[in-house]
């Protein structure tokens, strides 16, 4: 089969052809119809992530069909259509897996990270970590629910209930897809892009945001709650400063650059800070039940799996309005 595979931290990725994987027990062999490219496997290629297991096939945002199961697998059967996400694997017996905290599991394995993942036409995955998708997402738009989606979705859930006024501080793939999810419960996001990003924030505006500007600006209201999806640690006291009393900042990413020093005045009054680590399968359950009912559409670039380099660099470079999507 065809894959693309990192060799070196901060080198392109190489077109090669390797063997097809072979499911062992608990495992299933997915032929891969899309996977979307994250910001993640840009921090995992740049090495910011420190620890891939090298070489590897990146690609955690994977829509595909079981072809083959592996012993002891009876759901997914072959020909169902799964989607396979960023955890992998945990142990089930620590303290946090124990306690319904598997996305912080001592012992977590991550889809294109520690195992391989989907730049490439098969990959294979334990059966009890594939999520079943609706028939509506099995395609390439389907793809950036399963990171993007996921983590935008626990990013959600740590908002408190009665949050009208919320800030998105950067305005991508997650951001664009959970604006949807906050259109269909009545509430008013405020989308912060980059400096002098005219085309972000008619981008924001088009898929629902209330009100966009520049990280720069100051929105209309005060924020009752944000998410920041950009990696700058200087967004962290930005919010602060732009929410209300009790109001919550989350930081939904992996990999964020240090956070400045700030005035204690910005954190009193009860206001919080939270970090959004991994995924739990609970949270992969609870969204694709959400979209039974909350129609969401991913804007995406596709790409042929060989421009898999290509797609990387206009993610990078901020080109990308959506999400990019390799297609096999």
């Amino acid at each position: 089969m065809r894959a693309m595979v990192m060799e070196k931290k901060g080198q392109p990725l190489t077109l090669q052809t390797v063997p097809v994987p072979v499911p062992e027990g608990g495992q299933v062999l997915v032929r891969v119809i899309a996977c979307g490219v994250c910001r993640t496997d840009l921090h995992i290629i740049d090495g910011e992530l420190p620890t891939p297991e090298l070489p590897l096939i990146p690609g955690h945002e994977i829509i595909g069909e079981v072809v083959a199961v592996g012993d002891g697998v009876t759901s997914p059967a072959i020909g169902d259509k799964v989607g396979i996400p960023w955890l992998a694997y945990t142990c089930g017996h620590c303290k946090f897996c124990s306690h319904g905290q598997e996305n912080l599991c001592e012992h977590a394995l991550f889809t294109g990270y520690n195992v391989n993942g989907g730049y490439a036409e098969y990959t294979v995955a334990l059966a009890a970590y594939c999520l079943p998708i609706p028939e509506t997402y099995v395609h390439p738009g389907g793809a950036p629910l399963m990171c993007a989606g996921l983590i935008g979705y626990r990013s959600w859930r740590m908002l408190p209930e009665h949050a009208q006024h919320i800030g998105f501080y950067g305005f991508g793939a997650a951001a664009h897809i959970l604006v949807q999810i906050a259109q269909f419960h009545y509430k008013s996001i405020y989308a912060f892009t980059r400096p002098d990003d005219k085309a972000g924030e008619s981008f924001a505006l088009k898929m629902g945001a209330a009100w966009a500007g520049s990280s720069l600006d100051e929105p209309p209201v005060p924020l009752d709650a944000a998410i920041i999806f950009a990696a700058d640690g200087a967004l962290v006291p930005k919010a602060l400063s732009q929410t209300d009393k009790g109001g919550v900042v989350v930081c939904a990413g992996i990999h964020m650059s240090d956070i400045p020093g700030f005035a204690y005045r910005l954190l009193w009054e009860e206001r919080s800070i939270h970090s959004v680590a991994n995924l739990t399968r609970e949270d992969g359950k609870l969204l694709m039940e959400l979209l039974q009912h909350v129609p969401v559409s991913a804007i995406i670039q596709t790409y042929p799996l060989e421009q898999a380099n290509e797609a990387i660099l206009a993610l990078r470079g901020g080109h990308v309005k959506g999400a990019a999507v390799l297609v096999m």
